[in-house]
């Protein structure tokens, strides 16, 4: 893609990629001038770690909604920090004194201005999920390498010294072979709510660039600004929401392979009738050829009577984590940034705590002009589209009875427990019943699905884009 086309796309407005960024003269005294994207949740967070920082310089805010810019104006005026903001994402990453963004906006808009803005020479952190679906993500590698960027993705375990010693450890045979890695979200997520007619857009919300590639519709859900993760035409759900964490970490454990060959999920959202519909109940299983299988399981539904108070299941301690399983123990830890090997009878054996920051890395890989794989974009695509694959079984369910199961299997036990946890909270499974996801062969070099199935999965792994907010398919 030349200049001529880009500039005729206009969802890339005045991007450009003839000249290097690397080759470009960073801000004042080196320091990388950063602006957040997307600051009324995780973004906040993001903000306050860039301000923490070294060699870096916040100097710019931007979101649709003008209430949440004003916020951050104050916010940061209070600090003495002056900043310039932007309502429309596409004037700020046309801006030439600005080095670099960070993305913390709804899912179905990270790969959109993730790519206007590394065409446009900037570097990228965009927050997890990198992408709304597969495809995506792989403009979002391939964007990368063409316009010579850093696009680094927001899994903070990656920095995190305690995951990094805890793998080297286990690779050097300790407890044995791997046998299976597991994540878990058993994370609560009370009924968003139900409404039936459209709820009007807040004043204070550009409507066109908030719904960016999606159509502009009504507004379905109460709560405007984080129930969109439970609607998938903005959001992924619990399993693409914080399942992309646990993936990431279970793709490490498995020595960081690409996309799978098969896949299958069951769950569906269950005990909640609400404006959600994504499921809140489910388990994924994923096979790489000569590994170890994936396992991972959404839990959104309380331990039991649909008493929140009650708190949340755990399996081998851990709620929300992983319990990544060796002939001779198990590697756990939480979403933090520690973990512990435990023999079979739950002993622990070794502990490891520590961290760095994950913002840093980014603004050191900008300076250093490299960036290790672990943490760009490529390794975000396949961690992410985990989940995608999962999302995408479950959807092209074509029966209501249990897909075959073998008996002893780790995903029987799976599926058993899960139908405990719902009889637990008194779901009648024959009102409402799960839904069994199509077990998919996927072929990871197309990253395309092949088998029976793939002319019903294939259209799923590529969402829809209204004019002008079309992502450019780059190789």
């Amino acid at each position: 893609m030349n200049r001529r086309t880009l500039l005729q796309r206009s969802a890339l407005a005045g991007a450009y990629s003839l000249i290097s960024p690397f080759a470009k003269a960073l801000g004042a005294n080196d320091a990388v001038r950063v602006a957040v994207i997307g600051f009324n949740g995780r973004g906040m967070g993001l903000l306050e770690e860039t301000l923490r920082s070294q060699n870096c310089r916040l100097v710019a805010l931007c979101d649709c909604d003008t209430n949440v810019i004003a916020k951050g104006k104050a916010l940061l005026e209070k600090k003495n920090i002056p900043i310039t903001t932007y309502q429309d994402y596409r004037k700020l990453c046309e801006a030439k004194d600005i080095d670099a963004v960070i993305i913390a906006t709804p899912n179905h808009t990270h790969a959109l201005i993730a790519l206007t803005a590394a065409a446009n020479g900037k570097h990228v952190y965009v927050e997890k999920p990198v992408s709304h679906n597969v495809w995506e993500g792989r403009q979002l590698a391939n964007g990368a390498k063409k316009y010579n960027v850093i696009i680094q993705h927001g899994f903070q375990r990656r920095s995190e010294t305690s995951w990094q010693e805890a793998f080297a450890w286990l690779k050097e045979g300790h407890i044995g072979k791997l046998l299976v890695a597991r994540g878990f979200c058993y994370k609560p997520r009370p009924s968003i709510g139900k409404v039936t007619e459209g709820v009007p857009l807040p004043a204070t919300i550009d409507a066109d660039l908030w719904f960016g590639p999606r159509e502009i519709k009504p507004v379905m859900r109460k709560n405007f600004h984080y129930d969109w993760h439970w609607q998938s035409a903005y959001g992924n759900g619990d399993l693409g929401n914080q399942g992309p964490h646990q993936l990431d970490v279970c793709r490490w454990a498995l020595g960081d392979p690409i996309l799978p060959q098969r896949i299958v999920s069951i769950g569906g959202r269950m005990a909640h009738d609400d404006n959600g519909d994504v499921a809140n109940t489910q388990i994924l299983w994923l096979e790489h050829e000569g590994l170890a299988p994936i396992l991972f399981e959404v839990r959104g539904l309380p331990k039991s009577g649909m008493d929140y108070k009650q708190g949340m299941d755990r399996y081998n301690g851990i709620d929300l984590g992983n319990s990544i399983d060796y002939e001779g123990g198990s590697l756990t830890g939480g979403h933090s940034a520690s973990c512990q090997i435990l023999d079979p009878q739950g002993k622990v054996i070794k502990k490891f705590k520590g961290g760095s920051s994950h913002i840093q890395n980014f603004i050191n890989a900008i300076i250093d002009k490299k960036i290790a794989p672990t943490h760009a974009v490529e390794s975000a695509h396949y961690s992410s589209s985990l989940a995608h694959l999962g999302a995408i079984s479950l959807a092209t369910s074509q029966s209501d009875q249990a897909a075959p199961m073998k008996s002893g299997s780790l995903l029987e036990d799976a599926y058993q427990r899960m139908q405990k946890h719902l009889e637990a909270n008194q779901v009648d499974l024959k009102k409402t019943p799960l839904t069994y996801g199509t077990m998919l062969n996927f072929d990871p070099k197309t990253e395309t699905f092949t088998g029976p199935q793939a002319s019903q999965a294939n259209p799923l792994l590529k969402g829809s884009y209204r004019k002008n907010f079309e992502l450019p398919a780059l190789t």
